[in-house]
């Protein structure tokens, strides 16, 4: 009877309980515990909301605060409770209050206050267990209450405080603390507001101070000689004075002095490696900023750190502890659902396997707790090279395993976790880790560890790191070669021949095999291990249920389009490296994404391909022999079409109200603006295409020879796939002279010089011989439907024909731009430049045209968009929710929508 109704409640009580039963070592008193850190980087991220940020709408007139009554109804109705107000209007009358609402809200964000407020319980458990450890036996038996030995007064109380801050230190290395200090910045006093809230918790961060230097002291002219100095230093709340308003709110504890900048490498291991000297203790916690903690779970601190007194595996000590997480944003959208389930199975069950039997886990960037004093005499936690340690977390775990640590996983205790939650935010997610992983393959670790390992470790290793990465980019190559040598066949002429050739009429084995490899294809295999985990902690029943929904709600779509987004920035990095680090954002994400936004980031990686896709499938469907049967066409085909359908349409599917008609208006109008800017110094790419394309192929210039070669080699086969189209013309079918070939060309060159000449033409004329300029456009027009009409009558030019051309010469626009671009010094010399600018202008607004066309349609049917939304918030619908209030809710409803829901 005594449920809770809350279903977070629910799973912790219910986690707790289970996790008691588990295989933990026995805990000893706190005074004989080991003694640790925990340690959290910190750099712009929200601290806690504001008032301003909690009641700031977006476009469709939706605030943070207004989106988590939503989200979070129970609690809000039992927080209005504990502070006694019936609505939100009350709350606003006093201070006291409102710092109660904006610590509510904060506490269900991803802030840094979350996260201190989860570490601090570490505190709250070693105080209470210190108690429980020194209270004499008879004031136990009468209980907590009876004996009053928790009061302020007590000494007892005083002296378990003393002991928990001997075993527990939390630092928080907040790398800009000074900068926003001085700036006046409103983070730095939420900071602040934080050190006087939890006493013990210490802030780290980089000062940088003017001083006047030696030779400036001993000279006249001291302006000349002052230079920029850096400290490391270490600061806690100061105790303040009533009488002394000017008193420093912050009081150093530690300032040393640095040769120099600390930021030379990737920002967060070097923030980390800065303030790793103020921690003490034997163990180190390593926190994200998107980590909570649960006061249950930290009761079990003293147990998980005896598992470095024992052995494991009776070989040696363990160096790095890992432990699960929960991952507490799956309960908004289909694809919030999706991430969670992938990363609660790879962080438990996953996690669990790597460690026992594979023996070959590192360190994920998860709550791990390092053996501090063997890390620390072994080059830390963290690598901080530039590029090449983007994935710096899993560079510590490579680092403590060559140095023969030994890696653990324990399943009794979970820390919180939170993950992106919208398209955009998981995908550049996914693109930082795909990075990350090619420069891992470029690595000497990698190298080091296949060296070291057995044969069997080998394996292990590299299918759970780089393998996986190689894996999927060789399961899109499949595809690629497949139907370049389908494209091959029925150039060729050798389709048709094996097509009717007696030999190759029983070829139903082959067609089977195809059809049975193409659903491995699919993204079913991504959710097999989501299903195990959902199986073993919730039953079998549930997990078929929730892959069935799954797949409603188009899991198979989201897992394939993650395939283009792996594959195309893995493949980017082997190939031209510069792998950079990209920032998701922590925000709530239950809005609207631009065509433009969603262009700029998935033109390159999924829409040039998927195009690339469908023309090549395209070709086959015209001049290819079909196989025996619909069936068996449709299930060799099936897949690719899928993952051409996939990769072009899924970003404007998973788009809030992305078929909505006055957001796909105003997207277009937004786009056109973005395409049509000019770009130059200091224009953002988010600005003008053109500063956007310039960004987007800057990784060839540090590609070197090699890359460049390879560029222009893979550039090539859109000239062959030419070469193919051009002989199967109706006009052509009668001649193989290599003259068609060149004349193909002189065609193309033609059409580029025609598009050169109008494009002088508008300079020099559209403004004061406007006559002159329509005369030119109105003779081109004039002919080339003169050309149309003889190249018809006289060599039987086809319809098909004309559509094959366009589908021969598109590609090999595209091939000559890679080359230009793969080439821009030598073209930028010959002043040609800004013609090959002008061509892909051309290109992006086709591609433009050819995406949105398809969503508009759509977007004239409004049951599409009712579809959409219910099938992209089936998780909110489940609990009641009506997600239309969050997605179109305005301020002027509210008080009307809070009547409804009450």
């Amino acid at each position: 009877m005594d449920v809770p109704t809350n279903l977070d409640a629910r799973r912790r009580i219910s986690f707790f309980a289970n996790s008691l039963f588990m295989d933990m070592p026995k805990a000893p008193k706190v005074r004989n515990m080991l003694p640790f850190s925990v340690l959290t980087p910190y750099y712009k991220e929200d601290v806690l909301f504001s008032s301003q940020a909690l009641e700031e709408e977006n476009e469709d007139g939706v605030s943070i605060l207004f989106y988590l009554q939503k989200i979070y109804p129970d609690e809000w109705k039992n927080f209005l409770e504990r502070v006694d107000c019936k609505n939100e209007e009350e709350l606003r009358e006093t201070e006291q209050t409102e710092d109660e609402l904006r610590l509510w809200a904060s506490y269900r964000g991803q802030t840094l206050t979350r996260t201190v407020r989860g570490m601090m319980y570490y505190r709250q458990a070693l105080v209470l267990q210190s108690c429980l450890d020194m209270a004499p036996e008879n004031d136990l038996m009468e209980g907590f209450r009876a004996a009053d030995i928790l009061s302020e007064e007590s000494h007892l109380l005083t002296q378990s405080k003393a002991v928990a801050d001997m075993k527990f230190t939390y630092v928080v290395s907040c790398q800009s603390y000074g900068i926003q200090k001085r700036s006046g910045d409103a983070r730095a006093q939420d900071i602040l507001r934080l050190m006087t809230t939890y006493p013990s918790l210490r802030v780290a961060y980089i000062d940088e101070v003017e001083e006047t230097s030696k030779e400036g002291e001993a000279s006249k002219d001291r302006s000349k000689k002052i230079e920029k100095v850096y400290y490391s230093a270490l600061v806690k709340a100061a105790v303040t004075k009533p009488d002394d308003p000017g008193q420093k709110l912050d009081q150093d504890i530690y300032r040393i002095k640095l040769p120099g900048n600390a930021m030379l490498g990737e920002g967060k291991p070097e923030n980390q490696n800065h303030a790793i000297i103020f921690t003490r203790g034997e163990g180190l916690q390593t926190i994200d900023m998107n980590q909570e903690h649960y006061m249950e779970e930290t009761l079990k601190m003293r147990n998980l750190l005896q598992e470095f007194t024992k052995k494991h595996d009776g070989v040696r000590y363990p160096t790095i502890l890992g432990v699960r997480e929960h991952i507490f944003t799956g309960s908004v959208s289909s694809l919030a659902w999706f991430m969670s389930n992938q990363e609660t199975s790879f962080v438990t069950i996953g996690q669990r396997v790597l460690a026992n039997p594979l023996r070959v886990r590192f360190h994920y960037g998860h709550p791990d707790i390092f053996d501090r004093l063997f890390h620390l005499t072994r080059g830390g936690v963290s690598k901080a090279s530039k590029i090449i340690n983007l994935s710096e977390d899993i560079f510590a775990g490579f680092n403590s395993t060559l140095r023969e640590g030994n890696v653990t996983h324990h399943e009794y205790m979970q820390v919180g976790k939170g993950r992106d939650v919208g398209l955009n935010q998981i995908s550049l997610f996914e693109a930082k880790i795909a990075y990350g992983n090619g420069e891992q393959t470029l690595s000497r670790d990698i190298y080091r560890l296949g060296h070291r390992f057995d044969f069997f470790r080998m394996l292990s290793c590299y299918y759970t790191t780089i393998g996986f990465y190689f894996s999927t980019m060789i399961t899109v190559w499949t595809v690629y070669v497949f139907l370049y040598g389908r494209l091959y066949l029925v150039l060729s002429g050798l389709d048709e021949g094996l097509a009717t050739g007696r030999r190759f009429i029983h070829n139903d084995p082959l067609q089977v095999a195809l059809a049975s490899q193409s659903f491995v294809q699919l993204g079913f295999l991504m959710a097999l291990p989501m299903m195990m985990e959902i199986g073993l902690e919730r039953g079998f029943r549930t997990a078929l249920s929730d892959f069935v929904l799954m797949q409603l709600q188009l899991a198979s779509v989201f897992f394939t389009f993650s395939l283009g987004t792996k594959t195309h920035y893995y493949g980017k990095t082997l190939l031209h490296g510069g792998a950079e680090y990209r920032a998701t954002g922590r925000g709530f994400v239950v809005f609207h994404a631009k065509f433009a936004e969603n262009y700029r980031l998935y033109s390159r990686s999924h829409f040039v391909k998927g195009i690339e896709l469908m023309i090549l499938l395209i070709v086959f469907e015209i001049f290819g022999q079909s196989y025996r049967g619909a069936i068996a066409y449709i299930f060799i085909t099936f897949s690719m079409w899928f993952m051409v359908v996939t990769w072009l349409f899924a970003p404007f599917l998973f788009n809030p109200s992305g078929f909505e008609w006055q957001k796909i208006v105003d997207d277009w109008t937004d786009w056109n603006k973005w395409i049509s800017n000019r770009g130059g110094i200091g224009v953002s790419p988010d600005k003008s295409w053109e500063s956007w394309w310039e960004k987007e192929h800057e990784p060839l210039k540090y590609s070197g020879k090699r890359g460049t070669v390879l560029e222009i080699v893979l550039a090539v086969r859109f000239f062959i796939y030419q070469y193919g189209l051009v002989y199967h013309l109706n006009i052509t079918k009668h001649t193989k002279s290599v003259l068609v070939y060149c004349l193909s060309w002189v065609v193309i060159f033609f059409i580029l010089l025609v598009m050169k000449a109008v494009s002088v033409g508008r300079r020099k004329f559209s403004a004061e011989f406007q006559l002159v300029f329509r005369l030119l456009k109105g003779l081109i027009f004039i002919v080339f439907i003169s050309t149309i009409v003889i190249l018809i009558v006289i060599p039987h030019m086809t319809i098909q024909d004309i559509f094959v051309c366009i589908l021969a010469f598109m590609p090999t626009g595209w091939g000559l731009l890679l080359v230009a671009q793969a080439l821009k010094p030598a073209i930028m010399s010959v002043g040609l430049w800004g013609s090959i600018r002008a061509l892909a202008r051309g290109y992006e607004i086709i591609m433009g045209l050819l995406l949105f066309t398809p969503i508009a349609f759509l977007a004239w049917f409004p049951f599409v968009s009712e579809f959409q939304t219910r099938m992209l918030f089936n998780q909110a619908f489940s609990r009641g929710l009506q997600i239309s209030r969050i997605l179109g809710g305005h301020k002027k409803d509210r008080a009307a929508l809070s009547k409804d829901d009450r």
